[in-house]
């Protein structure tokens, strides 16, 4: 039974993300060691607003599929259970669906007997709106207070959901659990916490395993495994070549973190300030001293993407040692001589269109704070237009298209020959989306939000 207390629970964390791949044999070992769950995050906003406005996953189905095969074969023969987080990169309903189905194909390969269970995290903007008449929405820094027109807008909203809806799903027969947005660290605590480990040394080990080798010497070699239990929790390497050490450990506690000592999630905060992190030997790292300070609100973060126009992008690359002693005065030319030519031949105001041009081996990461000097070997010109439909930011390329390959600098009395790597040189990227919920709703339940699913067996 689930709920049978227990001394200690092994999570295994086969990698940072399904679809990017691992040696199989790393999470045999893991089964070896005697692993009682294997969890895996699926998505990350890390690659921007596009895959939450357009419901689109950027991971290839293939890969997705690959990596399955490998989680659900290892933990069908061992019996315990496969829980994936945020699946379809953003966690939309779609996504869900997107993943079932992949597993519902490698699963019939196989000849697999799962029960599936599906967590929806979709938010619905009426909904919200009436959490935000009634003051339950609050914004997170930078962002100010919330307006309705703004939930209106969004293509797609979902929320993060805790370890609660997965417990849920894992009490009622589940052994695979596929759910939306899910805090990376609810992903790997949930069957600990429902097993009785404590909430400390839980959320912890679940913050250092999220990525799964990254907190090991060789974060390309493969997972890691936890052993969590009343005292504190021991963080071992998949890989025998890897190995764990205090520091790799107690560094992962800066990872995308606002404070390396707290950590918040739904229903609390991490608290690592008086954590010890001893080698256990020259692989293996035991951890204690984790605290977690329960809320006095419990609360949900939403995220939500909206169309900011449509773009199109051409790329230039410049080796003119005249124009590259001085680029500045070329982009600022370019710029300048772009915005008159739209003006003339298209018509278009200042406010109907907008672009970027981004000098690529000259300050376009650091810009102004580039500590280098000097003029660049070479550069490679992006322009990025935006507008409110394609057609007109095509154009608006279209135009530039022979300064990007004939400009001169202010100085020179002749026409250069850039290079355009493609032809065309215009790539129409379609919807552009930005990010504009980074807000926590008041909930009454953990699981209030979402929606459960459980799915019949793939075979009788």
């Amino acid at each position: 039974m689930h709920n049978e207390p227990v001394k200690s629970v092994r999570v295994l964390s086969p990698g940072g993300m399904l679809g990017a791949g691992w040696d199989h044999a790393t999470v045999e070992r893991g089964i070896a060691l005697g692993a009682d769950v294997i969890s895996i995050d699926a998505g990350s906003t890390d690659s921007g607003p596009y895959y939450l406005g357009s419901a689109t996953p950027k991971t290839a189905a293939k890969a997705v599929a690959r990596d399955l095969r490998s989680l659900l074969t290892a933990a069908s023969g061992a019996g315990i259970p496969v829980i994936v987080g945020s699946c379809g990169t953003s966690g939309t309903d779609s996504g869900v669906d997107w993943v079932a189905g992949i597993a519902a194909e490698v699963m019939a390969e196989e000849g697999l007997d799962l029960t599936v269970a599906k967590i929806y995290s979709e938010q619905n903007a009426a909904e919200l709106k009436e959490c935000l008449n009634a003051g339950r929405i609050h914004p997170l820094p930078p962002l100010g207070e919330l307006r309705a027109e703004t939930i209106e807008s969004c293509t797609h909203i979902v929320g993060a959901m805790g370890h609660e809806p997965i417990v849920e799903a894992l009490r009622a027969g589940a052994q695979v659990v596929l759910a939306g947005r899910a805090t990376d660290t609810a992903v790997a605590a949930a069957y600990p916490l429902m097993k009785g480990m404590p909430p400390g040394p839980t959320w912890h080990a679940s913050k250092i395993i999220e990525c799964g080798g990254q907190c090991t010497s060789n974060p390309r070699a493969g997972g890691v495994l936890a052993t969590i239990d009343a005292e504190g929790f021991t963080i071992e390497p998949l890989d025998p070549t890897a190995a764990c050490t205090p520091i790799l450990v107690a560094a992962h506690m800066l990872y995308e973190t606002v404070n390396p000592f707290e950590m918040r999630e739904p229903d609390g905060t991490l608290d690592v300030r008086d954590a010890q992190y001893i080698a256990v030997d020259d692989r293996i790292v035991r951890v204690e001293g984790s605290k977690f300070h329960v809320a006095d609100q419990y609360t949900i973060k939403l995220e939500g993407a909206r169309i900011t126009g449509y773009e199109t992008m051409s790329f230039t690359a410049i080796r003119d040692p005249l124009i590259l002693a001085d680029i500045d005065a070329w982009a600022d030319l370019m710029r300048t001589m772009l915005a008159q030519r739209v003006g003339q031949t298209l018509g278009l105001a200042a406010d109907e269109y907008a672009f970027d041009l981004r000098l690529y081996g000259h300050n376009a990461v650091l810009d102004d704070l580039e500590p280098e000097s000097g003029p660049p070997r070479e550069v490679g010109v992006m322009l990025l237009v935006n507008a409110s439909d394609q057609a007109t930011a095509t154009a608006v390329a279209k135009v530039a298209n022979p300064m990007m390959l004939h400009l001169p600098a202010p100085a020179m009395d002749y026409l250069p020959s850039l290079a355009f790597p493609s032809s065309p040189a215009e790539a129409e990227r379609g919807a552009a989306y930005e990010f504009v919920l980074n807000h926590v709703v008041d909930c009454d339940s953990p699981t209030s939000l979402f929606r459960i699913e459980i799915e019949e067996k793939t075979h009788a």
